[in-house]
Order: structure tokens, then C-alpha cells, then sequence
């Protein structure tokens, strides 16, 4: 920077099925959220509500930086149903442009709509604790690509990109997989990148997230709903009926085209008219079919089979065994748990990115431009906590009156009196501090109950209104972690990013959050981290002699994570849950529901 004294602020806006914002000062996160925590609406792709939470901290930006994956001129910086640019709006009330000056024009607004990958990357990589890093991008439909056959233009998209990572702002195109709807022969992908050449491959199958998506569509979901097919495999079994869905011994990973139909941008549809074996059925709950449980099985080892063989091929082009994953495939905490085995004897160093769906662009795209301006080579120590939402304060008054909104009791309480409520077959809703960042639930906006009740699976998922084949997690004490589970060389694992199997014989001591192939997503938790949810998980330990609790986010089936104490009073409105608890308040609030 040129002034030393001076603080830059940066702010990133992504737009698409997870919208977010992160706002940054000098390298440090004010705060980063998605923007259907504020609108209430699930997967909102329009981030309004948080652009204007940055008013609330700033009132000038240095940047503003657009992470789509259209560029901002062409339709990224239009409101979907008006027409109308925000973006100037919003850059003209924190003063980084004037009355009369374009946006678009201006030198401190960067569009980087055109490298979603590279994005992903950075979130990643600035994120590992790495100085160096191999970056595996496995994503959706990244950067819509004009590509042009020679007689006809034609679109594709990215699929997975491995990238080359180093301090303070290269982050080198090393391959690319571009995905198109048909056949584009004679239709060519740049090769070189800022003086280097990279591999790229055009194909008209789907990538490995849309053979997910497809899959995903085909077992009754919406194709954005791939956690619920990851939760439905294990219900399922290989199946020689099947074929496979990729291609066999190729150097890259390409779909079998006969059975997975690449629908670009959006999902892909299973060719079932050509397999006896998954013909469509009339039964109204798909997941019950074992054909839909086979073919969730077949994805889930096949696509992260592929994704260890990506793996493992990028590490031979870069030379670098440091590798950080990110993309949507990032959130499939099965497969990272299954990395740590099949890599093993690579010798590869795994960071696997938190905030990997889109809204982790944003966090990404501030990183990166930051890193660019300042040539800082500071290397940022590795992310352990992801309480990165606005901070959210009450007084006692505060509580009080949204209490009266909801005819909700509020008394004084401790954490025994919730330990208590626990142990007695009740669910206990914790709010507390900043939200969590991301789609993983993590002490700050959980739902908290007794992990040992044999039918407490069922339960809960009752009560949240969600399928009944979906497993939950567990927070954990981290000093008891590796007694309970098999992290597999890791030391603790505090953002849960990991499906873990069971030590023998803990099974059957926690049957509430052991899923049906005996794993479970855990969270390792220290007084450090979160000082009151650690608290809370000692006190169960102290009455029960088990030092994890059943955790899953404070959410309904269908709904976004609550943010504040109106969202979460308005939750248990619609629920049969009846407490909210308050730690940093030592306050509880109940409403007797009907």
C-alpha cells in the first residue's frame, strides 16, 4: 500500500445459487455471509441484503470486486427481476465512484466473473496455512466459455481445473476440463494463460459434479441437493446391472455419455430408457427403490474415485504435494474422509476448503485482490474457525421484546439446566456470536441434543422435517476425539469437513449420529475455538460420560441457517422445538408449542 497508515477495504460480491459477500480490511475478514441468511431465502442468488450489511462497517471501499461466472457487463450486474445495476449504487454510496463516472469503466472495480475456478482456488489456497499449493477445483458449471467451432459459436463450462499456487497473487492455470451440452467438433480452448501454457480438454460429457447433480435429479431431489444423495449411498450396494459412469482408463475424467446426458449449465439427466435395471418407477418416495439407492452408491465411490485420480494427477504436474480441494464436490465429506486412505501413501499434504460452494468465491475474490495491490507475502495461518458472520448483539431489553413477539418465556439458566433438557429427550437450540460461514452448523447456530437415544435419528429428523436416511453430526471435545474416532492421521478436524469411521465398540454408545455404514461428521471442538459451546459439550461429559453431542444446524427442512434471535424464535414458532438457549446471556427462552 501506499500509505501505511491508511486501511484498505475491500469488498467481493458472488452471485448465483449460494450469493455472498465478504468484506475485507487489509488481509483481515470483517465478515463473510451468504445472502439467504438475511433474505430467508434458500440458495438466493441475488446478494442485496448483504451488500448493504457493509454499510453497517464501512462507508468507502478501496475495490469492489464482482465474482460471478457471467461478466459483470453483459448480465452479472443486473437485478434478475428489474433490470436495474445495484452495483453503481452501492459503489456511488460508498464513494468509490462519482455522481457521473461508469462503473464499469472505473480502475478500482474488478470484474473477475471470468475466472470462477481460479476463485475457488484462492479462497482455498489463501485459507491452507500453505506457502505453496496444488489446487483441485471440482465445481458444477464454473465460468459460462463462449467457444466457437469455426462456423458456430457455441458455450461451455468449467468442470474441474487444477491450478499452481504461490504468494502473494499467481495462481497459474496448470489444466482445465471445459463441459459442453453436444458435439463441438473443431471448437478450440485457449492453451496459454499470462505467457504459460496450460491442458485443456472440451467435451460433451458431464463433469464429475454434474454426473452428481444428475444422479441427484434422478433420486427424487433437486439437482442442487447432492448432500441428500451422499446421505442416501450407503443404503445402497454395488450393482453389476449398472454400468459404470465414467469411462474406463482414460487420462482425464469423462462421463459415460450413453447413461449420464449433460444438461449445461444445470444438472444432467440419467438415461434410464436404456438400463433395465434403473427404468422409472411411480413410487412417490424414490429413495426407497434400490435402484435409486445403487445408482447413489455407484456415484458417490465412482465420483470420488475420479476425484483422487485428478488428485493424484495434478500433484504430478505441479510437483507440489501440498494440495488444497475446493468446488462444490468439496463439501462431500465422504469423499474427503476417503482421500486421507487412498492418498496415504502419496505423501500429499490435504487442505480441504470449508466454504467450497459458491459464496466461498467472494471470500476468494477479496483474498486474491488484496494479495494483488499489496504484494504482501504474509503467509495467512490455517483456517480453523468459520464464525465469520456480522456480529449480532443484544441487550437484556432486546431479548425481552422478541420474546414477547413470540409469547416465549425467558429465564436465567446455566449450562447444567441444558445438559438437563438434553438428557430428557429434548432438543436445545444454541445461539450464540457470530454465524457460522458456510453450510456446516458448528456451535454458533446448532441444534444440540442427547447423541445416545437409539431412536434419536429418527427423532430429530422428524421434528426438522427431512428425509429419513439423512445423518447428522457431532461436536466433540478435540482431547477425546481420537478415542471415539478414526481420523485417519488427522490431528482434529474443527470444521467438519470429514465423514469419520467409528473406533471399535462407540457405535453403539452414540447410535443417534452414527449413520447406517458407521460413520459419522464430526466436529473437534476447544475452549480456544468456541469457549461457551466447549462448555456445554464438558458439562454433557461431566453428567453422562460421553463427550460429544448430537449437533445439526438450527435450520427446518428447506430452510437457511438462522442469523438472528427473530429467526430463530420464529423457527421454533414452526416447530415442536421449544427451547432457545442463550449462553453468552445465561438466559432461555420457551415457547409451549401445540
Amino acid at each position: 500500500m501506499t500509505n501505511e497508515n491508511k486501511d484498505l477495504w475491500i469488498a467481493a460480491i458472488a452471485r448465483g445459487h449460494n450469493a455472498g459477500v465478504c468484506l475485507l480490511k487489509n488481509n483481515e475478514v470483517v465478515f463473510a455471509m451468504e445472502e439467504e441468511r438475511l433474505s430467508r431465502q434458500k440458495y438466493d442468488g441475488g446478494p442485496f441484503a448483504t451488500m448493504v450489511k457493509i454499510l453497517e462497517y464501512t462507508d468507502r471501499l478501496d475495490y469492489l470486486v464482482v465474482a460471478h461466472t457471467q461478466s459483470l457487463k453483459e448480465t452479472a450486474g443486473k437485478v434478475d427481476f428489474t433490470g436495474d445495476d445495484v452495483y453503481t449504487g452501492l459503489a456511488r454510496k460508498l464513494g468509490l465512484i462519482g455522481r457521473k463516472e461508469n462503473l464499469y469503466e472505473h480502475p478500482q472495480v474488478i470484474d473477475l466473473s471470468h475466472v470462477h475456478h481460479k476463485l475457488h482456488a484462492a479462497c482455498a489456497f489463501y485459507r491452507s496455512g500453505f506457502e505453496t499449493a496444488t489446487a483441485v477445483i471440482v465445481d458444477g458449471a464454473g465460468t459460462f466459455i463462449p467457444l466457437s467451432t469455426g462456423t458456430e459459436q457455441t458455450m461451455g463450462w468449467e468442470t474441474e481445473s487444477v491450478f499452481d499456487c504461490e504468494y502473494p497473487a499467481t495462481i497459474k492455470t496448470v489444466y482445465k476440463h471445459v463441459g459442453t451440452r453436444g458435439p463441438n467438433p473443431g471448437a478450440v480452448l485457449p492453451t496459454a494463460e499470462d505467457g504459460h501454457e496450460y491442458e485443456s480438454v472440451i467435451s460433451d460429457r458431464a463433469g464429475i459434479v454434474k454426473v452428481y447433480e444428475a444422479v441427484t435429479q434422478y433420486c427424487g431431489f433437486s439437482a442442487i441437493e447432492a448432500g441428500k444423495t451422499m446421505g442416501l449411498f450407503p443404503y445402497g450396494k454395488p450393482n453389476k446391472n449398472i454400468p459404470s459412469l465414467f469411462e474406463e482408463e482414460t487420462h482425464v475424467p469423462l462421463s459415460n455419455r450413453n447413461l449420464i446426458i449433460p444438461t449445461y449449465p444445470n444438472a444432467g439427466v440419467v438415461n434410464s430408457y436404456l438400463y433395465k435395471e434403473l427404468e422409472e418407477d411411480s413410487d412417490n418416495d424414490l429413495t426407497t427403490l434400490q435402484n435409486r439407492r445403487d445408482l447413489a452408491y455407484a456415484c458417490q465411490t465412482q465420483t470420488q474415485e475420479q476425484v483422487a485420480k485428478l488428485i493424484k494427477r495434478a500433484v504430478e504436474k505441479t510437483g507440489n504435494k501440498n494440495v488444497v480441494v475446493s468446488g462444490g464436490y468439496g463439501l462431500n465429506c465422504v469423499a474427503n474422509y476417503y482421500y486421507l486412505d487412498a492418498l496415504k501413501d502419496e505423501g500429499i499434504n490435504l487442505y480441504v476448503e470449508p466454504v467450497s460452494n459458491d459464496a466461498g468465491t467472494a471470500i476468494g475474490a477479496a483474498l486474491y485482490v488484496y494479495r494483488s495491490v499489496t504484494n504482501d507475502t504474509t503467509v495467512n495461518p490455517q483456517e480453523d474457525t468459520l464464525y465469520l458472520g456480522p456480529m449480532q448483539e443484544y441487550t437484556t431489553a432486546d431479548i425481552e421484546s422478541v420474546a414477547a413477539k413470540y409469547n416465549a418465556t425467558v429465564v436465567d439458566a446455566t449450562h447444567q439446566d441444558v445438559i438437563e433438557l438434553m438428557t430428557s429427550k429434548n432438543i436445545v437450540a444454541n445461539f450464540q456470536g457470530r454465524s457460522e460461514n458456510g453450510p456446516r452448523a458448528l456451535g454458533n447456530r446448532s441444534l444440540m441434543f442427547d447423541p445416545t437415544f437409539v431412536d434419536g435419528k429418527d427423532f430429530v429428523n422428524e421434528i426438522k422435517r427431512r428425509e429419513y436416511f439423512r445423518p447428522f453430526a457431532g461436536s466433540i471435545l478435540e482431547e477425546d476425539v481420537h478415542e471415539w474416532f478414526d481420523l485417519r492421521g488427522m490431528a482434529n478436524s474443527p470444521t467438519m469437513m470429514y465423514a469419520v469411521n467409528c473406533q471399535p465398540g462407540i457405535e453403539e454408545k452414540i447410535p443417534a449420529i452414527i449413520h447406517v455404514d458407521g460413520t459419522c461428521r464430526i466436529q473437534t471442538v476447544t475452549r480456544e475455538q468456541n469457549p461457551h459451546y466447549y462448555d456445554i459439550i464438558k458439562a454433557f461429559k461431566e453428567k453422562t460420560g460421553c463427550p460429544i453431542i448430537f449437533n445439526t444446524s438450527f435450520n427446518l427442512g428447506g430452510e437457511p441457517l438462522v442469523e438472528t434471535i427473530d429467526d430463530a424464535l420464529w423457527t421454533l414458532s414452526q416447530s415442536d422445538i421449544e427451547y432457545l438457549y442463550l449462553p453468552e446471556y445465561g438466559k432461555l427462552l420457551s415457547i409451549k408449542n401445540a
